[in-house]
């Protein structure tokens, strides 16, 4: 079996952390980024869920996620996975969408997965350049070529890339999102949204594609990762953001951001020291 090798690269001058997956075999349960996806297979066959439809993706396909679309995934194969991605944050898009078009507003894609040789021409160069550390001037002209060409050819208004909900189930999110700390139980969430329980679940689920448990977990998946960018130890990252226990916070990472809070850590540590010593 190939070994397993995660790499991690944050670039602080184009402000984009670019990821290497070799050798993976890892199934990637439901869950959502706060930031853009944009993805390449280079190897390995998978199906992709994203908000309740299916795909089978395999070498030289292009993967692109907003921010809060939930997907999922799972070897189909028999192999293992060989995947590059950039993150990009949504201030970060918001300057480059700016450069690219001239307008300071999200984009939207009109497609989740994608062949399209010319993006690949700008994705596969920007990822090696930022992977090796290349101060070339070059990465910065990758970028904004890859950004233009999406936003030509995919480009929509980002609303229409986010599912309809009900008021009742933005209630829902909005009242996780300020209490993910706590313990929070379905009667809460009914008595906030006053709705029953039975409804909820089924709308909340049909509207997010994920059930407001898995929801509340990718809001303290989120918020304890920039914990740990700022120093704050797995432990107290774990309890600081309403986990029971540090062995469930850790599983819980893992299984949804393909590194452990450790090893999370150590990558967002080293990125901020070296932007401190600019």
């Amino acid at each position: 079996m190939k070994k397993e090798i995660r790499t991690v690269v944050y670039d602080k001058t184009l402000r984009v952390e670019a990821y290497r997956f070799e050798g993976i075999v890892q199934p990637f349960p439901n869950h959502f980024h706060e930031h853009y996806v944009i993805g390449f297979v280079e190897g390995g066959e998978r199906c992709l869920t994203c908000r309740n439809r299916e795909y089978r993706i395999g070498r030289g396909m292009v993967i692109l996620f907003h921010p809060g679309e939930n997907h999922a995934c799972v070897q189909t194969d028999g192999g293992a996975l060989d995947y590059r991605g950039l993150n990009i944050g949504q201030e970060i898009m918001l300057d480059l969408t700016e450069e690219v078009a001239g307008k300071r507003t999200l984009p939207g894609f009109s497609e989740n997965v994608i062949r399209d040789e010319e993006v690949i021409g700008c994705l596969r160069p920007l990822h090696d350049m930022i992977m090796s550390g290349s101060s070339d001037l070059g990465k910065e002209e990758y970028l904004l070529l890859l950004l233009s060409c999406l936003i030509q050819n995919y480009g929509q208004p980002f609303v229409q890339c986010i599912p309809e909900c009900r008021e009742e189930i933005e209630k829902a999110c909005r009242f996780m999102e300020r209490h993910f700390a706590e313990r929070v139980c379905l009667d809460q969430i009914c008595h906030e949204t006053g709705l029953g329980k039975s409804t909820l679940l089924r709308a909340f689920t049909k509207s997010k594609g994920i059930t407001p448990y898995r929801y509340l977990e990718m809001v303290r998946i989120n918020e304890a990762k920039k914990l740990l960018a700022e120093g704050v130890s797995p432990l107290d990252a774990a309890l600081r953001t309403g986990f029971s226990d540090q062995s469930h916070f850790t599983n819980y990472f893992t299984s949804f951001i393909g590194l452990t809070p450790g090893a999370y850590q150590k990558i967002s540590s080293k990125n901020l020291s070296d932007s401190e010593t600019l």
